[in-house]
């Protein structure tokens, strides 16, 4: 069987169960993520990630996982290093083309350091434009309360990404920043005008439509649709990310478990995919969860499979050679001019 189900789906521990082999060899997801509960050594996330792979008969299937730097990185000591947040890096001296430099410098040692454990997706940049009423669970993940900052550095960071052989996804498409509820908490709703989205919020989205993937916000944008979330929202999707965004890359859906949806899992991904998203994501590693979401996923096919194709096409080539030891010094080095 060579078919993939259009989800993704998370495991437990380090490495997989018995019922994981058989849930993956049976329901077919395109893709896996990782979190900490995951990672222990790079031997154990290579042996993990060559099983997912060896299972589905699939070398290049996706594998992702959060290592944005700051507050949200999956891998870290003693085994990986810390990695600065986007807002640090952005807070660099020295003008926007050294900032440039350093964010670019920064996704190509975490894509260094991910592709030799066989992860070819990362999920990053944060797009998002940071907002003085926003909820902190974006904060220092955004580069800038600057559209055309964010819209920069994150080109810099997807460029970076995929000189090291790894995929990005841009998030959390068409904007967090404006949320001031944590959508793993509870639903946000976005009462700020159209204008004043497409002007900000939207902006760095648009700048960068180009990006080959794509996740959606759990959001309620009341000038958009003020009945559903953007995950599940036609409307939003078509007209907004699709249409105004001008976005024609794979579409992912953010975690399907978190609690700003409704509904049961199954009900919540064929919302997802009646809506318009190509992908839909679980992560949290509960088997009778993730079995509900593959039981509503389709096959990825037609535009979704060409769309994911595209995307994994980029990373097909072995990167060139890279010193990490010197890359890391050259970077530490620019943080040092930070005050």
């Amino acid at each position: 069987m060579s078919f993939s189900k259009a989800f993704i789906c998370g495991c437990s521990g380090l490495v997989l169960s018995a019922a994981e082999q058989e849930f993956i060899a049976r329901e077919r997801p395109w893709g896996l993520i990782l979190f900490s509960r995951n990672i222990a050594q790079p031997i154990q996330v290579k042996a993990l990630v060559a099983e997912f792979r060896n299972i589905l008969g699939q070398p290049r299937a996706p594998v992702l996982v959060d290592q944005e730097g700051g507050r949200v990185q999956r891998l870290g000591p003693p085994h990986w290093p810390r990695h600065p947040s986007a807002a640090a890096l952005a807070a660099l001296p020295g003008g926007r083309e050294l900032r440039n430099g350093a964010v670019r410098l920064g996704a190509r040692l975490i894509g260094a350091e991910l592709r030799q454990l066989g992860v070819n997706v990362d999920c990053m940049p944060v797009l998002d434009v940071s907002q003085p009423e926003g909820h902190s669970v974006i904060g220092d993940r955004a580069y800038s309360r600057d559209p055309e900052e964010v819209a920069a550095l994150g080109s810099a960071a997807l460029e970076g990404l995929l000189a090291a052989g790894v995929l990005p996804i841009v998030k959390h498409i068409p904007g967090h920043g404006r949320a001031r509820a944590d959508s793993h908490r509870d639903l946000p709703v976005v009462g700020a005008d159209l204008a004043s989205l497409r002007a900000v919020d939207f902006a760095p989205f648009r700048a960068l439509r180009h990006a080959p993937i794509a996740m959606t916000a759990h959001i309620v944008y009341t000038a958009i649709d003020p009945e559903r979330a953007v995950t599940v929202s036609a409307k939003a999707i078509e007209e907004t990310i699709r249409g105004d965004i001008g976005f024609d890359g794979l579409l992912l859906s953010d975690d399907l478990s978190m609690h700003a949806l409704r509904g049961s899992l199954a009900d919540r991904a064929c919302a997802a995919f009646a809506a318009g998203i190509d992908v839909g994501l679980h992560c949290n590693g509960d088997l009778a969860e993730a079995a509900q979401v593959a039981a509503a996923s389709p096959r990825l096919e037609g535009r979704a499979l060409a769309r994911a194709e595209a995307a994994l096409a980029l990373v097909s080539h072995e990167p060139g050679e890279f010193d990490l030891v010197d890359a890391r010094a050259q970077l530490h080095s620019m943080l040092a001019m930070s005050p």
